[in-house]
């Protein structure tokens, strides 16, 4: 990158992580930036590390070198690192991870509990602007298995927004869905994406989702080799 942990909203610099073993590299040496508005894809062959850099991306694992920066400011001295995920990132997984005993509705005001302090009021409120949104008014009330699975991805993004986060992460946010109902979802991500100015990170093995982004990053054995948004190429890489 020419520009560094200033520059952009989130900023990996030189991560790395290993496996328990700590002889084989999942990451070796990542650097990435992402801007605000910004939409990356990351793709790569299964085992190359783009899921293990999303989860260095949304706080949900250390490195065990380098550093992750939000907005400047190292992630390692922020006190409170559930509570920045919370406000600060919405996830959205392949496998949804709805709470099957909780309406659409109340799945969507699960994250508002780490969030900023909302009256009861306030929160179905907001669950339920966030169902409108992705068009799933008229389900708020259904528990997930009565919902199809296009559905529940739809039920999925509006939780991701419930804090109003800077930054939206997806890892494989289109693997369950059938071709339809995978282009309504990508064609909402990207709606919502410009309309809120959110950075969006895409971990997928599709090149249709890929083709999507403004940037894609490409991986492979735990290093980027191919970035679209620089000029620089690396072909060498630890087995991951």
């Amino acid at each position: 990158m020419t520009d560094g942990p200033a520059a952009h909203l989130l900023y990996a610099d030189q991560v790395v992580k290993t496996y328990p073993d700590g002889d084989v590299h999942a990451l070796n040496g990542v650097t990435l930036g992402v801007k605000a508005g910004q939409h990356v894809a990351i793709t790569g062959p299964s085992g190359c590390g783009k899921s293990t850099l999303l989860n260095l991306l949304g706080v949900l694992d250390k490195p065990d070198a380098g550093e992750v920066y939000f907005r400047g400011e190292p992630l390692s001295r922020h006190p409170d690192l559930n509570n920045f995920r919370a406000r600060q990132i919405g996830f959205v997984f392949q496998s949804f991870f709805l709470i099957p005993t909780l309406s659409a509705r109340e799945n969507v005001q699960v994250p508002m509990f780490e969030g900023p302090p909302r009256s009861t009021r306030e929160r179905v409120r907001k669950a339920d602007e966030l169902l409108e949104l992705v068009g799933m008014a008229k389900r708020a009330n259904h528990l997930p298995l009565k919902l199809s699975i296009g559905e529940r991805q739809r039920v999925a993004l509006a939780r991701a927004l419930a804090n109003d986060p800077a930054m939206l992460l997806a890892d494989e946010p289109t693997g369950n869905l059938d071709s339809d109902n995978a282009v309504k979802v990508l064609d909402l991500f990207a709606s919502l994406q410009k309309s809120r100015n959110l950075a969006l990170v895409v971990v997928t093995h599709s090149d249709e989702v890929a083709e999507r982004a403004d940037r894609v990053i490409r991986m492979r054995d735990g290093r980027v080799v191919n970035d679209s948004g620089t000029a620089r190429v690396s072909t060498s890489g630890c087995a991951s």
